[in-house]
């Protein structure tokens, strides 16, 4: 006898070509936008991408090589965003705050979106109980509106990590949008328990830098090839749907000057193209609630 598989029950399946059509602002058909990971770690304990063998703790190696990301890396990349006059959506762990708050505050100045992403990407979400998982969303939240007067609308987890009551959560303690499932090109609507709708805006784990140079091995070279392939296939699909093309980066891999090179060349083929939204999550979010 056949049984049903378990469903996490947050949206029915859809397929793309038979879904609603609408178009982005300025009659745009792809909206691309930057995922920019800022992060800290602890330091001789906890989680972390790393560049060679963990080692015993504390691992200097690989706690080092994220940290060039935060000290140099970062206002690389700020150089390439402020060079083409791009808009970045910032995901940052609160953890910031307390190391090199003079990060945030570049992009604040730049008027980009500050995204919740956990404390510290040292420690994974979803192994909390329910209410230390919602203190956590309360004071990432909470934390981020004091120091910029303007609570996130949008929750990337550590690590993607979340519990089974993560979406009702999020929506629970002031979230409208999610960046944690990457199973669709078009924003989805999630069900939650309170009958509040939580946007699943597309966030990539193949267009993303962690999993393609440092599971994958591939190096700047390719990862750039991919991001302007993925862009001219997107282009070309989104003649029939609109779709969202987010790129995934964080600063101590793109930020390497070999890699910055590659990056640059690959944002610059997208912005040479004049035919898409570039923007934030938010703003994407903010248009989808306008169509329902």
């Amino acid at each position: 006898m056949t049984r049903l598989l378990k469903t996490h029950g947050r949206y029915a399946y859809s397929a793309i070509h038979h879904r609603p059509d609408y178009s982005f602002p300025g009659g745009k058909r792809l909206a691309v936008y930057l995922g920019f990971n800022i992060e800290h770690f602890d330091f001789g304990e906890g989680l972390g991408a790393t560049l060679g063998p963990p080692s015993p703790q504390p691992d200097v190696l690989n706690y080092a090589w994220r940290d060039y990301g935060n000290r140099v890396g970062v206002w690389r990349c700020l150089e390439l965003f402020d060079q083409l006059a791009l808009p970045v959506g910032c995901l940052i762990n609160t953890a910031l705050y307390d190391y090199c708050p003079e990060v945030i505050e570049a992009f604040v100045a730049r008027g980009d979106e500050l995204i919740g992403h956990g404390h510290t990407n040292a420690e994974r979400q979803g192994v909390l109980a329910e209410a230390d998982e919602r203190t956590l969303l309360v004071d990432c939240r909470r934390r981020i509106e004091q120091h910029t007067g303007c609570a996130p609308q949008g929750w990337l987890s550590p690590w993607i990590s979340e519990s089974m009551q993560t979406p009702d959560l999020l929506v629970e303690t002031g979230y409208a949008y999610t960046l944690n499932w990457c199973h669709d090109d078009q924003p989805i609507a999630f069900q939650t328990r309170s009958g509040q709708t939580l946007w699943s805006i597309p966030y990539p784990q193949e267009l993303n830098d962690i999993p393609m140079i440092v599971a994958r091995q591939m190096d700047g070279r390719d990862f750039a090839d991919m991001i302007i392939d993925n862009f001219d296939e997107m282009l070309m699909q989104s003649k029939a749907q609109p779709l969202v093309m987010g790129i995934a980066l964080h600063p101590y891999l793109v930020g390497q000057p070999y890699r910055l090179r590659h990056l640059r060349r690959a944002l610059q083929h997208i912005c040479s193209s004049g035919r898409v939204w570039f923007t934030t999550p938010g703003e994407i979010c903010n248009f989808m609630q306008t169509q329902r």
